[in-house]
């Protein structure tokens, strides 16, 4: 990807305008949006491959826009808000975030994330796992393709955030082990645990909702009480 356009969407200038010197110095082409609206109206115009989302403005707020944003999308989106509750965090996570940041926040830190997102979303740096042909696994029902990112289960293509698809291909690539909510969160998010077991879990929700999890009988990904995740051949 020659050139990454992010979309800044938040209703404090300044803080927008800060984010944007970052995030230029770092080669990215920044759009900027200082409500829902005009930030919903790029999106339809332009190539934005990260959307930086504040929650909290006025009109249409972050969380509604971000659920906007994932009935045709699912490129990163990371929110910005200056709420740190555990609530605040889960009600962005489940309404469709890949990450969540707390204002005032270091702005090092902030492209950092941005970074991480971007490079699981481009796909980088795919790696193959010992064990599986190519890059697709297919376990019972379903098949994953690492490098185009598609699920089918059942032979129905399951839409999932790259969050979401890290999250299952780890659980896949590895059948029977089973993965806490702290592993999955190093090993997916890259960073060291920090309030990961919220975030983990909302996320692992999110994915069995998608994957209609409720409506078989022969559970993908099975929760081992006590101790984390797993998925069995």
């Amino acid at each position: 990807m020659a050139q990454v356009n992010i979309l800044v969407v938040d209703d404090e200038k300044e803080i927008a305008d800060l984010v944007e010197i970052y995030l230029v110095s770092d080669g990215y082409k920044v759009f900027k949006a200082y409500n829902a609206q005009d930030g919903l109206k790029i999106l339809n115009e332009e190539e934005i491959h990260l959307v930086l989302l504040d929650i909290m403005m006025p009109g249409m707020n972050g969380l509604e826009m971000c659920k906007k944003i994932r009935e045709k999308s699912n490129i990163p989106v990371i929110m910005l808000s200056a709420k740190s509750t555990d609530l605040d965090k889960i009600m962005g996570l489940t309404g469709g975030a890949d990450d969540y940041v707390t204002k005032p926040f270091n702005p090092l830190e902030l492209t950092a994330r941005v970074k991480s997102q971007l490079r699981r979303y481009t796909q980088l740096n795919p790696n193959a796992t010992s064990g599986i042909t190519g890059n697709e696994i297919t376990i019972r029902a379903m098949t994953i393709n690492k490098d185009n990112h598609k699920v089918t289960i059942d032979g129905e293509d399951i839409k999932l955030t790259p969050i979401e698809f890290d999250i299952l291909y780890l659980l896949a690539s590895h059948p029977g082990k089973v993965f806490s909510t702290d592993e999955i969160f190093e090993k997916v998010w890259n960073e060291k645990v920090y309030e990961a077991n919220n975030t983990v879990m909302v996320h692992i929700r999110r994915l069995r909702g998608k994957m209609r999890e409720d409506e078989r009988e022969d559970k993908i990904i099975t929760t081992v009480w006590g101790v984390g995740y797993k998925i069995e051949k």
